[in-house]
């Protein structure tokens, strides 16, 4: 295999299956209530919801073995969550719909500080700098469908119409997976590579 070969990979923690049939749910009536935009807007399939702990981007096919070797040898419990606001991102020109994860007692920012300095002891992956945001994204939005008002052009796309309310469910994700992103004309496919149960809290 050639040495510049790479693979774009990331961390992330398992959800519930009824958690993401949950969301996926919600994130198609969000469409419904777009009238006009459905066509640039895609929600995302059940299998591809996760949270997102340490996005690794583009790392050497060499590295695989021992960032998955990392993530099978992590002690971690899992942690009591609850889905919170619903999150255009960014904010200004969105690109994304997702919804905030509250993590009330700290725990999975324990968990995803933990893990990522695990991570770095096993390659050469740095983290990136700016403050762990837990959300998990459900709903991907085509350039041009939202726009400020005021930018180029004067019949800029209209905001975001308001979003059906997100009821503040619990739940504690399953396990911790290094994935990778395959990207394609129809989006991103998730490939798991390495898989680590959590332990349930209490034990």
């Amino acid at each position: 295999m050639s040495r510049g070969v790479t693979a774009r990979l990331f961390v992330a923690a398992e959800l519930p299956l009824w958690v993401r049939e949950w969301l996926t749910e919600w994130a198609r009536r969000v469409a419904d209530v777009s009238p006009g935009r459905r066509g640039g807007m895609r929600v995302l399939p059940v299998q591809s919801l996760h949270l997102t702990l340490c996005f690794l981007g583009s790392r050497p096919v060499g590295e695989i073995a021992a960032l998955a070797a990392a993530v099978g040898s992590y002690e971690g419990t899992a942690c009591e969550l609850r889905l919170g606001a619903p999150l255009w991102l960014p904010a200004r020109r969105p690109r994304a719909l997702a919804v905030e994860v509250r993590d009330c007692e700290g725990e999975l920012a324990r968990v995803q500080s933990d893990l990522s300095e695990t991570l770095v002891r096993a390659g050469s992956w740095e983290p990136e700098r700016r403050r762990f945001r837990a959300h998990i994204t459900l709903l991907r939005i085509g350039r041009g469908v939202y726009a400020p008002r005021g930018s180029r052009g004067d019949r800029a796309p209209a905001a975001p119409a308001p979003l059906p309310a997100t009821p503040g469910l619990e739940f504690a994700p399953e396990a911790i997976v290094l994935y990778r992103s395959w990207l394609d004309a129809d989006g991103a496919t998730y490939e798991p590579l390495a898989r680590n149960e959590l332990v349930p809290a209490g034990r």
